[in-house]
C-alpha cells in the first residue's frame, strides 16, 4: 500500500525546499550517516524503514527465499517495549519514549512479516497487544494511534491480525468490529464512485471514492494480507449492491476496480499534474485486492500490463516496489523470476544482505540493482514534488485521503 509514499514524499520536499538558490556557491555536502548493512534499500528509512524491511522479507518468504538472518533480526530489534514499531529507530539501545512516533501501518506490516516466517511468536504477540489496545471505538484504525479510522490502515491490521491467528470479525471495540468500520467507509450503489471504499470521510463526512484505499478495502474485506494469494466466489461483474457484509462490500469494490482497470489496465497517478500517468503501486495493489476477492481474470488482465510496463518503476523505486510486484505475480500465479523478463526476487534480493539460501536459483543473469531509493513511489511523484514545492505541502500530510479516483 502507499501511505507510506506520503511520509517519503514530504522528506523529499524538505529537500527541494532547502536548496540553494541556483546562483549560489555550492556548499559541501554533509556526509550521510551510515546505514545498517541488514536494511533494504539505501534511502532514508525514517519513514519508512519497518514497512520495506517487512514487504521484503515477506516478498522473499512468498517467493521460497530464506531471507538473511540478520535482516529479520534488525526488524524484530526495531520494535518499542509495548509492541508497537517506529518507522524506523537509529539507536535501538535507547528506549521509545513520547518523542517515537510509532503507527499501525509498519507494526501491522512486521506482524505479517514475521508471522510468515515463524519462530517469532513473543514479537508478534506484543505487536497484536499493541494494536487491540488503540483500536477506535468504530472498530478500526488511523495511521497513527487515537487518529480517525481510515479504510487502508484498518486493512493492514486486519491482514496482521490473521496472520497473527486472530479473527479479525471478533477483535471488537464496543461491539464494533474492523468490518464494521469498513463497511462505514464503503460507498453506497448510488452516485459517483458506487460500490467504492473512500480512504476517511471529507471535512463535511462525505465518501468520495478512492481506488488505492478501495484496493485496501477489498483485500481487508476478504480477511487477506499483502501476500494474499487468490480466492474464490469473485463477483467483480456483478450488481452492486448494498454492502451489509464484508464480502459484498469487497464484490462491491472489486466491481469498481475492474472499472477503473478497463481499458488501459492500470489505475492512474493522482498527484497533481500526473493524471494521465500510470501509477504501478496501486495497480499492483489491486490485483492482489482482486485476486484475493476472487476476481481472478480481471487481476490476471491488469498483472499481464505490470508484466510489460512496471520493471523499470521498480528499478526506479526499490525493494518496496519489488515486493508489490512479487504480491501481484503470487496471487495470479505468475512467475516471479521471470516476470516480464525480469528477475524480481533476484532484483529485491539486491537491495539488502545476501539471503541464506533459496529453494531456487535464478537464470537472470541481468544487471543487479544497486540498493535503489525505495521510498515507494516512482519517478511522476518524485517529478510531481518538484512541481508543487513551492506552491505547499500541507495536502500530502493526508495521504490517500487526497488521492480522489475517477
Amino acid at each position: 500500500m502507499n501511505l507510506r509514499r506520503s511520509a517519503a514524499v514530504l522528506a523529499a520536499v524538505a529537500v527541494i525546499g532547502a536548496a540553494a538558490p541556483a546562483a549560489a556557491a555550492p556548499s559541501p555536502s554533509p556526509s550521510k550517516p551510515a546505514l545498517p548493512s541488514a536494511l533494504y534499500g539505501d534511502s532514508d528509512p525514517q519513514y519508512d524503514g519497518v514497512w520495506r524491511q517487512s514487504l521484503a522479507l515477506l516478498a522473499q518468504h512468498t517467493a521460497d527465499v530464506e531471507p538473511p538472518k540478520a535482516a529479520v533480526d534488525w526488524l524484530t530489534g526495531q520494535q518499542c517495549a509495548d509492541g508497537s514499531f517506529a518507522p524506523y529507530r537509529a539507536d535501538t539501545a535507547k528506549a521509545c519514549d513520547d518523542r517515537t512516533t510509532v503507527d499501525t501501518n509498519q507494526t501491522a506490516a512486521a506482524v505479517q512479516a514475521l508471522a510468515a516466517l515463524g519462530g517469532h511468536d513473543a514479537v508478534t504477540d506484543k505487536a497484536v497487544g499493541w494494536l487491540k489496545s488503540v483500536q477506535n471505538t468504530d472498530g478500526g484504525w488511523g495511521y497513527i494511534a487515537g487518529g480517525a479510522s481510515d479504510t487502508n490502515s484498518t486493512s493492514v491490521v486486519i491482514g496482521a491480525l490473521a496472520a497473527a491467528g486472530e479473527k479479525p470479525a471478533e477483535v471488537k471495540k464496543d461491539g464494533k468490529s474492523p468490518y464494521d468500520a469498513l463497511l462505514g467507509l464503503a460507498l453506497p450503489c448510488e452516485g459517483d464512485g458506487a460500490g467504492a471504499f473512500a480512504f476517511q470521510p471529507d471535512k463535511k463526512g462525505t465518501l468520495i471514492a478512492n481506488a488505492d484505499a478501495t484496493a485496501a478495502g477489498v483485500l481487508g474485506s476478504t480477511g487477506a494480507g499483502l501476500a494474499a494469494g487468490p480466492g474464490k466466489g469473485g463477483q467483480a461483474d456483478a450488481a452492486c449492491a448494498t454492502a451489509d457484509s464484508p464480502g459484498q462490500a469487497a464484490a462491491n469494490g472489486a466491481a469498481y476496480l475492474t472499472k477503473a482497470l478497463a481499458g488501459s489496465g492500470h489505475l492512474v497517478s493522482a498527484l497533481p499534474g500526473a493524471e494521465d500517468q500510470p501509477d504501478y503501486g496501486n495497480t499492483a495493489d489491486a490485483v492482489v485486492a482482486l485476486a484475493a476477492q476472487g476476481s481472478t481474470e480481471q487481476a490476471g488482465a491488469a498483472a499481464d500490463w505490470l508484466e510489460k510496463n512496471a520493471a523499470g518503476w521498480a528499478a526506479q523505486s526499490g525493494p518496496a516496489a519489488y515486493a508489490q510486484l512479487i504480491f501481484a505475480a503470487h496471487a495470479t500465479g505468475a512467475d516471479p523470476r521471470a516476470f516480464g523478463g525480469t528477475d524480481l526476487v533476484e532484483r529485491l534480493t539486491a537491495t539488502g544482505p545476501a539471503p541464506e539460501k533459496a529453494t531456487q536459483p535464478s537464470d537472470d543473469k541481468g544487471d543487479k540493482d544497486e540498493k535503489k531509493d525505495d521510498s515507494g513511489f516512482g519517478v511522476w511523484w518524485f517529478v510531481g514534488v518538484c512541481l508543487i514545492a513551492g506552491i505547499g505541502i500541507g495536502f500530502l500530510f493526508s495521504g490517500r485521503a487526497k488521492k480522489q479516483q475517477p
